[in-house]
């Protein structure tokens, strides 16, 4: 019974484990840099066009000038609203329009709920009015937490794209095959910070100065890492001093500060746990260590009293 039972047991964890592999396995190698790059090759000469013959059609055309007519050209012709909306990574105007409603419907349906479904008390109104509040304020909370994880992303994935930007320069690459090399590799462990890369080199390749392109990222970020950066390599680009050299020491004092960072994290720790410990732990700990002793003591001394 023993040996079937261990049987069951290692063939259960193999299964498992065969799954879980294969699908790893799957999703990893389509997202693989290198199968990315083959996928649009692949489509060109299974349709038997050749990359020279490809032109953009006249609607096509038209439609890339409405859209540039539309979109803002740098981060500074951005509304506020937007501007978040692009330093959280949504680029589309889409989740504008969700953002815009949902501030309009949650008042309506928190403050509304509260009104139809709660017993009559004394201050229902002021409650449905708070209500609302929270309501309105919710949408804007819940991208200010996208906004902060995204940046945190991006800190904390800052000194490995400087590490592989310096391997590549000092590899003979240049800059911008440096920074189209770390967005391809970097696309699956720090995908955040992978596009923000895309979105740089694509402005460069239209045209854009290199100097604002990097100004353009610091803004969409909003990190203060990436504008201790953009600062940098723009003094490097002015003074004509190794871009290698300047990356290394970046990269150094962001690792630093990455590491002062969870030290810090740490240290809380001790203080967060001071909150569940007093209002969850200790109560169920005093229940179970001093309960026996006060319900003994309360019939104790109800029994002496009713013996008087």
């Amino acid at each position: 019974m023993n040996v079937e039972f261990l049987l069951t047991l290692v063939a259960v964890f193999g299964t498992v484990g065969l799954v879980t592999g294969s699908i790893a396995w799957l999703v990893l190698s389509r997202a693989a840099p290198g199968r990315r790059r083959l996928r649009p090759s692949q489509t060109l000469s299974g349709s038997g066009v050749l990359l020279e013959n490809v032109s953009l059609t006249p609607e096509t055309s038209d439609v890339v000038k409405r859209l540039t007519t539309i979109v803002p050209k740098s981060p500074k012709d951005m509304t506020r609203l937007r501007r978040q909306f692009v330093r959280a990574g949504y680029h589309s105007l889409t989740p504008v329009a969700v953002f815009s409603v949902s501030q309009l419907a949650c008042p309506v349906l928190f403050g509304g709920g509260m009104l139809l479904f709660s017993p009559p008390f004394n201050g229902k109104w002021l409650a449905a009015g708070f209500m609302a509040l929270v309501g309105f304020q919710l949408p804007a909370f819940v991208l200010g937490r996208l906004i902060k994880a995204r940046q945190k992303t991006i800190t904390n994935g800052l000194p490995d794209v400087l590490d592989l930007l310096i391997v590549c320069l000092e590899a003979g690459s240049s800059l911008d095959q440096a920074l189209l090399k770390a967005s391809e590799e970097l696309s699956i462990t720090w995908p955040a910070l992978a596009e923000e890369l895309k979105i740089l080199l694509s402005e460069t390749r239209a045209g854009k100065p290199r100097l604002e392109a990097f100004r353009n990222f610091a803004d969409r970020t909003g990190v203060d890492d990436v504008r201790s950066l953009v600062a940098m390599l723009i003094q490097t680009d002015r003074f004509g001093t190794s871009v290698a050299q300047a990356l290394r020491t970046h990269a150094e004092s962001s690792r630093t500060k990455r590491r002062q960072r969870a030290e810090e994290r740490a240290a809380k720790i001790g203080v967060k746990l001071v909150f569940p410990l007093v209002f969850l732990l200790f109560p169920a700990f005093f229940v179970v260590t001093l309960g026996p002793a006060v319900i003994q003591f309360i019939r104790v001394f109800f029994g002496q009293i009713m013996g008087q």
